[in-house]
């Protein structure tokens, strides 16, 4: 069964959006070192309830939350999503240390994150 084990924010000022998150809810951001300006979210202690998630640059002027889901096997489910009418809009590629990623769109034109963990990924 997947599961929602990730969330994405996006910020034009990331500084400006950490401080309010920060402060409004206790988060802790940890830039992260790849290749791109993102930072990791601690929502709270994993012995309670929620997941984590990241903080990532943008230059748009519309910015978006993207849920992520955790799955065994990343190019299976791609095959069920596109089988009952799903649309796969960015294909398989690698995150290094952290496993598989793909982005798709449901039925009704909702967007989000499809992984498969593998921290061996180069």
């Amino acid at each position: 069964m997947g599961r929602v084990i990730h969330f994405d924010l996006e910020a034009r000022n990331p500084e400006r959006a950490i401080k309010f998150y920060e402060e409004a809810f206790e988060w802790s951001f940890t830039k992260w070192d790849g290749p791109v300006e993102y930072w990791l979210i601690e929502t709270g202690p994993d012995s309670e309830p929620g997941i984590h998630g990241g903080l990532a640059r943008t230059e748009s002027e519309k910015t978006t939350t993207t849920n992520t889901i955790g799955v065994k096997n990343l190019d299976a489910t791609l095959e069920k999503i596109r089988s009952l009418g799903g649309k796969v809009v960015r294909d398989k590629g690698p995150i290094k240390g952290v496993g598989w990623i793909a982005y798709v769109v449901d039925t009704e034109g909702n967007y989000f994150g499809v992984i498969e963990e593998d921290a061996s990924v180069e």
